[in-house]
């Protein structure tokens, strides 16, 4: 708990509002400005204002959390919303200081969302990101094969995306970016929607991203349950049993997936929790949560050994 009171007090500090010049240390990098995905316009761009144009924020963190290599890790975040707003603030920019609290590195991204982009900007705003940061990982200090995605809600169900569905690079590329593979090192999904089966997936879910009636092959290719394989990242899962909006059995299927190929995955669920608990730090039941997820990253090395 101490932990999460200190991780809110941080939502005071004023941003700066410029970043300098790539050959600063990254841990003297301040949060901030946005970092457009795209030089010109971003794939399928139906306009110029801000909605158009999917970006990341940078969130660095204290020397603490560097490894023997000398790195860090990174963690991208994807907060939730349904594909059609997003939490920012509450699942994403308290999500990076939680995550600079424990030494590492985070980007929070703005996807594109509905109704004004369907299927598939967000998708490959979601993949760009990964690609942004590892051809940029030298440049903030970060292991290009340290990188995870943590997503919650529609999020979630984007970072589900993420793992199952990847390359490893385009080397005709002329993008030194699309050139990097967009495969995430590791993945945390917090109340995603990992399934769109219709006996677990309410009716219209990810109705945000696939518009109101998707073509069958379309429900399918979205859902990332069907498309598990031995090559997936480790995955975090978190949830809870009375949530109302995304049904529990969606994290339990995607586990039972995740299991049956041979990843190693870990999964956390609490018998009470209304959707959108982010890290829990209002119900105390869900508090610890997050300090499994800590000793998760541990076990795997993304984090320093605990002192």
């Amino acid at each position: 708990m101490k932990i999460l009171l200190l991780s809110l007090s941080l939502l005071a500090s004023s941003l700066p509002a410029q970043v300098p010049a790539v050959r600063t240390p990254a841990d003297q990098i301040p949060h901030g400005p946005e970092i457009m995905l795209w030089d010109g316009a971003a794939p399928g761009s139906v306009g110029t204002t801000p909605e158009d144009k999917p970006r990341l924020e940078f969130f660095g963190a204290s020397p603490d959390g560097r490894l023997k290599d000398g790195l860090r890790t990174a963690v991208i975040v994807y907060p939730g919303g349904g594909y059609t707003h997003l939490a920012y603030d509450k699942e994403g920019t308290r999500i990076a200081e939680w995550l600079n609290l424990q030494g590492v590195s985070a980007f929070v991204l703005t996807y594109r969302l509905g109704p004004r982009y369907l299927y598939p900007a967000p998708i490959l705003d979601g993949e760009r990101a990964v690609r942004w940061v590892r051809a940029h990982a030298q440049e903030y200090g970060v292991a290009p094969t340290r990188i995870g995605v943590w997503g919650f809600s529609a999020g979630g169900h984007l970072v589900g995306i993420l793992g199952t569905h990847f390359d490893s690079g385009k080397p005709e590329a002329s993008d030194p970016v699309e050139k990097v593979s967009d495969r995430p090192d590791f993945v945390i999904s917090s109340y995603g929607g990992l399934t769109l089966d219709p006996q677990v997936a309410k009716p219209g879910a990810m109705e945000g991203l696939l518009g109101e009636h998707p073509p069958p092959s379309l429900v399918e290719d979205m859902s990332p349950d069907k498309h598990v394989t031995k090559d997936t990242p480790p995955y975090f899962l978190y949830a809870t049993q009375t949530d109302q909006s995304v049904p529990v059995l969606s994290t339990v299927v995607f586990f039972q997936a995740l299991t049956r190929a041979g990843v190693p995955a870990e999964m956390h669920i609490f018998e009470q929790g209304p959707h959108g608990t982010a890290l829990g730090g209002i119900y105390p039941a869900l508090s610890i949560w997050p300090a499994m997820l800590t000793n998760w990253m541990r076990l795997h090395g993304w984090l320093p050994p605990q002192k």
